[in-house]
């Protein structure tokens, strides 16, 4: 049988200590959260390996590493107001909780968002919301931050648009080999972009380039 509290460990010391990762908040959250309990049973064994992890419907949670310095990168204060699109079951809106004051996790799957809210039943501060990804929750808005939970081929304007001034967007920005984790700022009505770091997260329904058509 697995010993998922050894696997926690090792997960936080050897992918995401090892990452530069020094937020203590996250680092305790993602020691005391059980990630297994987000991930369907057959594969829970897998939970704490350094990959993608499928949670059904062609969704997967991102790595705990990129999750992490995402995270990380937001700069988050305990009463700040978080929008974290495309949660899938819910394990990044709980390590969030644990370093934001209030999170929307919003999913469009509703089997998915389903999963999420029961995951989510001992979080108190995070309220899982349905609807398309690319739409955001503007109901909820203006956010202080908003984490993208995958990749996308474009560069999200209208989800930064639900952004307090001076607020932030993380997400990993194309899909590949030069794929970049990105932060995008809010100043009045202008948003500028810098990379992170070198990532990889799979496409997010919605967010991949329109075709090209050629004549």
């Amino acid at each position: 049988m697995t010993d998922f509290a050894a696997a926690r460990r090792h997960m936080v010391d050897g992918q995401v200590r090892t990452a530069d990762v020094t937020d203590l908040r996250i680092l305790s959250a993602m020691e005391s959260i059980a990630r297994e309990r987000f991930v369907p049973v057959d594969v829970a064994e897998l939970a704490y390996l350094d990959h993608d992890l499928p949670v059904g419907n062609g969704r997967k949670l991102i790595k705990p590493m990129v999750l992490a310095k995402l995270i990380q990168a937001a700069d988050l204060g305990g009463t700040d107001h978080v929008l974290d699109a495309g949660c899938a079951t819910g394990y990044g809106a709980a390590v969030l909780s644990q370093v934001a004051g209030s999170v929307a996790a919003l999913e469009e799957d509703k089997k998915l968002a389903a999963a999420a809210g029961t995951a989510l039943a001992a979080h108190p501060n995070v309220t899982v919301v349905v609807g398309p990804l690319t739409a955001g929750w503007p109901k909820a808005a203006p956010y202080d931050a908003i984490l993208l939970e995958g990749a996308t081929e474009v560069v999200p304007h209208d989800l930064c648009r639900q952004l307090k001034d001076g607020g932030c967007l993380l997400c990993v920005l194309g899909v590949g080999p030069g794929a970049k984790a990105m932060i995008y700022t809010r100043s009045g009505d202008d948003f500028g972009g810098r990379p992170l770091f070198d990532a990889a997260a799979p496409l997010l329904p919605g967010f991949a380039k329109p075709p090209v058509f050629a004549f």
